[in-house]
């Protein structure tokens, strides 16, 4: 039985992550590829920080985001997530256009 809800809750983190990244990746003009490319480009860089930002303010697990991005291809350490999450933190809070981006991407995923 607890495996069951786990996985239920699994999949419905996983669909939840999914539809951030293509919420992201659509707002930032991207395609799903280029976000999980392993660059240092700005612009992707700081659409994939959004992505951690939302996914763990939903509460998405870090294990769960490390994860689900490996199986996207970009495999990524848990202090990256912790640093992407903080960068994205403080752009939200000082700039408003990215507060703007994170009300529409959080409106278009409910």
């Amino acid at each position: 039985m607890n495996y069951t809800i786990n996985l239920i809750k699994n999949n419905m983190k996983k669909d939840i992550f999914d539809a951030y990244a293509e919420a992201v990746a659509d707002k930032f003009h991207l395609t799903l590829g280029e976000m999980y490319t392993k660059t240092r480009k700005r612009e992707i860089v700081e659409a994939r920080q959004m992505l951690y930002f939302l996914a763990q303010e939903r509460p998405i697990r870090i294990s769960y985001i490390k994860r689900f991005m490996e199986e996207n291809g970009l495999p990524v350490e848990h202090s990256t997530l912790v640093h992407g999450y903080k960068k994205a933190k403080a752009f939200v809070e000082s700039d408003p256009d990215y507060k703007h981006i994170l009300e529409d991407i959080k409106n278009k995923v409910k």
